[in-house]
């Protein structure tokens, strides 16, 4: 990760300054996303991340284990930041480790929601 955006992502709360990746990080997210191309919520494209389920400085044994990895987007469609709302309950320096089960539901709601008659 590049030093300017490890400390822009840093403050804001998204990981400790501290924390280092494994250097498998970078192929282990190119992966992730081949495989797992839009958003687990909205299913959009675009600013996508990889979130850790259980944080990496928390559980950097899980730091690379496919079945901790969801991919969330940031690109604020409909107004929402899946990432921060779905994967940090509104809070990057919180968790939600129930964020598949969330994507899951919410995904299929806004799939079938009700749309008024134009």
């Amino acid at each position: 990760m590049p030093i300017i955006k490890h400390l822009v992502d840093a403050a804001k709360g998204k990981h400790p300054v501290a924390a280092k990746r494994s250097s498998h990080w970078p192929t282990v997210r190119k992966h992730h996303l081949e495989q797992n191309p839009t958003c687990a919520v909205c299913g959009g494209a675009d600013k996508l991340e990889v979130h850790h389920i259980r944080p990496f400085h928390l559980h950097p044994d899980l730091e690379l284990d496919p079945s901790n990895l969801v991919t969330l987007c940031e690109a604020n469609k409909g107004g929402v930041n899946c990432h921060l709302h779905f994967g940090h309950l509104g809070n990057f320096r919180s968790f939600n480790v129930e964020v598949v089960a969330d994507s899951h539901h919410w995904h299929d709601k806004i799939s079938h929601r009700p749309l008024a008659d134009s």
